[in-house]
């Protein structure tokens, strides 16, 4: 335990000065999206990555905390799928790269001994989903890091719950993580998380949450799954009905996630982080009573009632029309850009 919090307070304090001392480089080389008619640096995430795997290696390497069977292999595959959003983010890959590798990576994690083939497919499908998921819940300041950072404390509980203590430590450590990147992400951001951290994040918490249901049963899993993940799912759902509905580019970036349709309620930026990350707070602990037998598996239900809900109604809230000189991210102004 002693570890643990060493660790954890090691990788708060760690981001938070890397996340600093990139954010020049990545000005100058050009690595940044736009908020707020501004260049914002998105070299974040890969300050988060670095210091993860550099904290949990260092447990693993001097048997203090040992990752366990299987966990240094999701971090490794976390890792590659990082590197493979940090290109996206200086050259732009096309979306069926991102999932083509998130794909195979997610494929290499899976304990197909214990999820069989067929669960072992949904769950790569489920990984894949997630870390795009994340990529897109990336369009408000500090609202992804936030929703990650109460994902994994849930994520960490049910692996604790299942005495995986090595993928309970790496979460502890990756939630630092992320808090010492949200002292630069919070309104108005400084640093962004970018393809490289919002991958990294939806991979590494959806596949923790897989090792931590693998042998249980399918339609429970699948609950507790989304519990984890319902506010990246809610948003990624209200993004593709809006563009189907208004038959747009299912892939062309625009105001219409979320945090853009709550801003038209007239929600700050801090107050629809704050709002969703409250949200994201009662599904995860549904999801970790249900785990952990605390709770029927009937009140996932009431999760998934309230998203499609919040979906059916935000669906209804008219989405500002995107501009090409400003940003798709949620600003004090609400100014926006294709991407």
């Amino acid at each position: 335990m002693l570890y643990g919090i060493t660790a954890a307070s090691a990788a708060l304090l760690l981001t938070a000065v890397l996340a600093a001392l990139l954010r020049v480089p990545a000005l100058r080389a050009g690595i940044v999206d736009r908020r707020r008619q501004r260049p914002l640096p998105v070299l974040g995430g890969a300050a988060v990555v670095a210091v993860t795997c550099l904290v949990a290696w260092a447990g693993e390497w001097t048997r203090v905390a040992p990752l366990g069977d299987g966990v240094g292999r999701l971090l490794a595959a976390a890792a590659g799928v990082a590197v493979l959003g940090l290109v996206a983010d200086v050259w732009r890959l096309r979306a069926r790269v991102l999932v083509a590798g998130t794909t195979v990576a997610a494929a290499f994690v899976v304990p197909y001994d214990e999820t069989g083939l067929w669960g072992g497919i949904l769950a790569v499908g489920w990984i894949v989903f997630a870390a795009l998921a994340f990529r897109g819940l990336d369009h408000a300041d500090g609202l992804a890091g936030t929703v990650g950072v109460v994902t994994a404390f849930g994520a960490g509980a049910c692996a604790a719950a299942e005495v995986m203590d090595g993928l309970a430590v790496l979460l502890s450590v990756f939630a630092a993580a992320l808090t010492g990147f949200l002292m630069h992400n919070w309104f108005p951001a400084r640093v962004g998380l970018g393809a490289c951290g919002s991958l990294f994040t939806g991979f590494l918490l959806s596949a923790a949450a897989v090792f931590t249901r693998a042998g249980y049963g399918l339609t429970a899993s699948a609950g507790v799954l989304f519990c984890l993940g319902a506010v990246a799912a809610a948003d990624f759902l209200l993004v593709v009905l809006a563009r189907t509905l208004g038959r747009r580019p299912l892939l062309r970036r625009g105001p219409d996630h979320v945090g853009h349709r709550l801003r038209r309620f007239g929600l700050t930026p801090p107050g629809v982080v704050v709002l969703l990350g409250a949200g994201s707070f009662s599904a995860v602990l549904v999801g970790v009573l249900v785990h952990t037998g605390w709770t029927g598996d009937g009140a996932v239900l009431w999760v998934a009632g309230g998203a499609l809900f919040v979906v059916l109604v935000l669906l209804r809230v008219p989405a500002q029309t995107a501009r090409r000189d400003t940003s798709t991210q949620v600003s004090g102004h609400l100014r926006v850009r294709n991407g």
